[in-house]
């Protein structure tokens, strides 16, 4: 038998395509997150576009997520995303435990590139934990209408911990030398100080709180201290006997005043106390003799004397 050989001319066959996929193709901006360092009991969302770059519409059917602690949001499934459309979804990344962890979101469809898979990533970090020192801060006895100041510290352990603010129970402990918001990294001190200015006499206490986003946060320091009343103060004057004075005048002023203002007249004895006086003001004083005849003499040398303050 003799044999014809026939050539066929046309379109090369194309084998089926058993997921039905069609010329769509979609993607994912970003293709990679990445979250970075989280605490454990916190989250961190970040933002990712689904779109349709070519080809026909193309059905979303499915978000698959592995991993622990990954969460997806913001797509209803199925849904019809049209040649150049796009769609706006949400990741997030909330640790169980402390370490590095990753996740594939996988995008089924039935475009020519399903699935499309992103790839999760981030770490899980324990969380801070905040310490001051000391425990309680003593002031001790204090003079009303003076001040007393002491430091201390506050430290991070655990994980860095940011100090956001910082409030005390009472007007008469003032907390100073530290600038808030602060971040303590683990392991790291930073100084502070309290001042003490009673406003009345008698033990005073208050509380000195730090918030922060450590664990044990908000974080207390106790403060206690004892307001004294202030000291009496007073001037004694003494001077030598004048020959033939049977008494004498005693005068003061302050420093910027012209005039001599007399305190006491008749006083028989060269010497005198100035109860009257104020703290943490100078007086200048000055005396004059008064003979039988109450001819009185002119002023004697200036003495000038500070008060202390308080």
């Amino acid at each position: 038998m003799a044999l014809a050989l026939v050539t066929l001319t046309g379109c090369q066959g194309v084998a089926g395509n058993p997921q039905n996929k069609n010329g769509g193709v979609l993607s994912a901006s970003p293709a990679t997150l990445s979250f970075g360092s989280i605490q454990v009991g916190k989250s961190s969302s970040i933002s990712a576009t689904l779109a349709n770059t070519r080809g026909s519409a193309v059905t979303v059917s499915q978000a698959n997520l592995d991993g622990a602690g990954f969460a997806i949001s913001g797509l209803s499934l199925p849904m019809a995303l049209n040649p150049g459309h796009s769609v706006t979804f949400t990741l997030t990344f909330a640790p169980t435990a402390k370490g590095t962890a990753s996740s594939t979101l996988a995008l089924v469809s039935d475009a020519a590139n399903s699935p499309l898979n992103i790839a999760l990533s981030g770490t899980g970090t324990t969380e801070g934990q905040l310490s001051v020192s000391p425990a309680t801060l003593k002031f001790g006895n204090v003079v009303v209408g003076a001040d007393s100041s002491r430091n201390g510290s506050l430290t991070a352990s655990d994980a860095s911990v940011t100090v956001s603010s910082a409030s005390s129970s009472s007007s008469e402990f003032v907390l100073s030398g530290i600038s808030l918001p602060i971040t303590i990294e683990a392991g790291q001190s930073v100084a502070f100080t309290v001042t003490f200015a009673p406003s009345a006499t008698g033990t005073a206490s208050a509380t000195l709180t730090f918030a922060s986003n450590a664990s044990n946060s908000p974080t207390v320091e106790s403060l206690t201290g004892n307001g004294t009343a202030p000291p009496q103060h007073s001037v004694e004057l003494t001077w030598s006997p004048s020959v033939g004075a049977v008494g004498y005048n005693i005068f003061r002023k302050l420093p910027t005043d012209t005039n001599y203002t007399p305190i006491n007249s008749g006083e028989v004895r060269p010497a005198y106390t100035d109860n009257n006086v104020t703290a943490g003001t100078t007086y200048d004083y000055v005396v004059t003799a008064v003979d039988a005849n109450n001819v009185e003499s002119g002023y004697s040398n200036l003495v000038q004397v500070k008060i202390p303050s308080p």
